[in-house]
């Protein structure tokens, strides 16, 4: 199996040389229109054929008719091989099993990206590559679902950005895995709150705290782009450390709660138990401030025999709410403590929302563009990792117009070399 080279050119080269071809609570809502356009056939391939892409491509065919899966592409054919395999087998009449068009190596995506016959393009990949990916996409016409995070520096911030726009002019449907934003329980919970149910937001609390997550060593005989490609989670250029791969989820809700950015973020936090070529630390605490001295207080960890707790808690000058991860549920407390509101919501119907919402905004011609929304939040996960990292107060401003932050490599081959460069150390990691 060849893996060609991915491009000898930093992002902001990419931006011109890749491209092919030139809410969230109203989606509970089937609109009109739907019924006339659910004739229209819409063809599927995924980029990026481990755990989330499988995941992601059977939640649509789950959830739409009409849909039909007919192209994959991964770092390796039998990742595209076994999926289809598997899919195939929970919807045998929505998965082309004849298709030859199975694609390997860093350049694999771009011949789905190129065939006329693929309507809408499953981003899964690794997130690091999710900037240039949904540039090229939306470049080439293509319709997006792209996994979060959607960025991890201020390099992929600016290119998320340019994409929107283009996305907007263009009419290219992208929506983002940002289930909680279609999960009915979360939708409720934001609407009591901007209809004053507990005041005047004055604080967040906001926790992902897990066990350990998992670790691939390295095989003899892997190049450092091959073994760090595999290890992904470990290397911060791929993931953007936890705050930003997984934790992204609680930042996107208090980041809706609070329906802005945030000013700066403060943070600490550090490492103890990772391997010692990961790149990533244990744990991080962050302090956001958000305008009109509103505050969130994040933290996130990830630490074997830990006890994990997942939630956000606002606190508002006439009561709290609560909201839970998964299917926890919403609650809302007055003043006294009293529990005045409450709504049960199932993640696993907040995941097919999100593909209902997409297929149907296609058909609908009035395509969902949510982008730059989580373009934000992924931001918001930078800020805080970067405070962290570097021992400093850091800026949304400057990290959102100042900053050169592109943590992507300048040159990629799968053989080739790619040194690490170790995890950040607080007063020696430089803030850029």
């Amino acid at each position: 199996m060849q893996k060609t080279d991915f491009q000898k050119h930093n992002r902001r080269g990419f931006m011109s040389t890749t491209a092919v071809a030139s809410l969230a609570a109203s989606t509970m809502v089937h609109s009109a229109t739907a019924a006339k356009s659910e004739l229209r056939p819409l063809r599927l391939a995924v980029i990026g054929c481990g755990g989330r892409g499988s995941g992601a491509i059977n939640d649509s065919l789950t959830i739409n008719d009409g849909v039909t899966l007919v192209a994959a592409a991964d770092l390796r054919l039998e990742n595209c091989e076994r999926l289809f395999k598997s899919i195939a087998k929970e919807h045998p009449d929505k998965v082309d099993t004849q298709s030859t068009k199975l694609y390997s190596g860093l350049d694999g995506y771009k011949q789905i990206l190129s065939d006329p016959d693929v309507d809408v393009v499953f981003l899964t990949t690794s997130p690091g590559f999710r900037p240039l990916m949904v540039q090229a996409a939306v470049q080439a016409g293509k319709h997006v679902f792209a996994e979060k995070p959607v960025c991890v520096d201020a390099a992929g911030y600016q290119l998320c950005k340019v994409s929107h726009e283009l996305a907007e002019k263009n009419k290219t449907a992208i929506v983002t895995g940002t289930q909680y934003r279609r999960q009915i329980n979360y939708i409720a919970a934001v609407e009591q709150i901007r209809k004053g149910a507990i005041g005047e937001i004055i604080n967040i609390t906001a926790r992902y705290c897990t066990g350990g997550i998992w670790y691939r060593p390295r095989k003899e005989g892997m190049s450092d782009t091959e073994y760090q490609l595999t290890n992904w989670m470990h290397f911060i250029w791929l993931s953007g450390d936890q705050i930003c791969e997984q934790a992204v989820h609680n930042i996107d809700t208090f980041n809706w709660v609070m329906g802005a950015n945030p000013l700066s973020a403060y943070a600490s936090g550090g490492r103890f138990t990772r391997p010692s070529d990961s790149e990533m630390w244990d744990s991080m605490s962050v302090a956001y401030e958000y305008p009109n001295g509103r505050t969130v207080s994040f933290m996130c960890r990830q630490i074997p025999g830990s006890q994990g707790l997942n939630d956000n808690v606002i606190y508002g000058t006439e009561g709290m709410c609560q909201i839970g991860a998964a299917n926890s549920g919403s609650r809302i407390f007055d003043s006294k403590g009293t529990k005045i509101w409450e709504k049960d919501g199932k993640i696993k119907d907040a995941y097919r929302e999100e593909h209902r919402a997409l297929i149907e905004s296609i058909r609908n011609e009035t395509p969902i563009i949510e982008l730059l929304q989580t373009a934000d939040s992924s931001m918001v996960g930078v800020l805080g990792r970067v405070a962290a990292y570097t021992g400093k107060k850091v800026t949304w401003d400057f990290m959102t117009t100042q900053s050169t932050l592109d943590l992507f490599p300048k040159s990629l081959t799968w053989d080739g070399a790619l040194p690490s460069k170790g995890h950040a150390v607080p007063g020696k990691t430089k803030l850029i």
